[in-house]
């Protein structure tokens, strides 16, 4: 299952990701957003998949969301999907995803989930066996 990585070549976080992805061989696409920015259906996708719903999608240290921060609060989600579409620089990354995975943002533990299922098991047996 090769897993979708959106990124920014200036992210230290999609960069730290990448090398992460690379080292476990997990296999990616990667696709800049800033040079082919999401669509509104993407980011409708990544949004079913999310659990905290646009707050979880929305850099709220970017430029931008200073720019826009008081109409956000009364945007229609059509409306909202439109300034990220446009403005991509609101997006928190890296975005991973695959058909049933999202993460949004570097985390070393929850990045563990695009491992190969076989792998985790083979690791979980590993540190069960290391505690006993």
């Amino acid at each position: 299952m090769t897993v979708e990585f959106l990124s920014t070549p200036s992210c230290t976080s999609c960069r730290k990701a990448k090398a992460w992805l690379k080292e476990n061989e997990v296999a990616y696409k990667e696709r800049n957003i800033f040079a082919d920015p999401l669509t509104k259906a993407e980011l409708k996708k990544i949004l079913m998949l999310s659990e905290e719903g646009t707050e979880a999608l929305i850099s709220t240290r970017s430029f931008a969301f200073q720019e826009f921060r008081d109409k956000i609060e009364t945007m229609t989600l059509d409306e909202l999907l439109s300034l990220l579409s446009s403005h991509p620089e609101m997006i928190r990354r890296p975005i991973m995803l695959d058909e049933r995975r999202l993460q949004i943002g570097f985390n070393d533990d929850e990045i563990r989930r695009f491992l190969p299922r076989h792998i985790r098991k083979t690791d979980l047996a590993r540190m069960i066996s290391n505690a006993q």
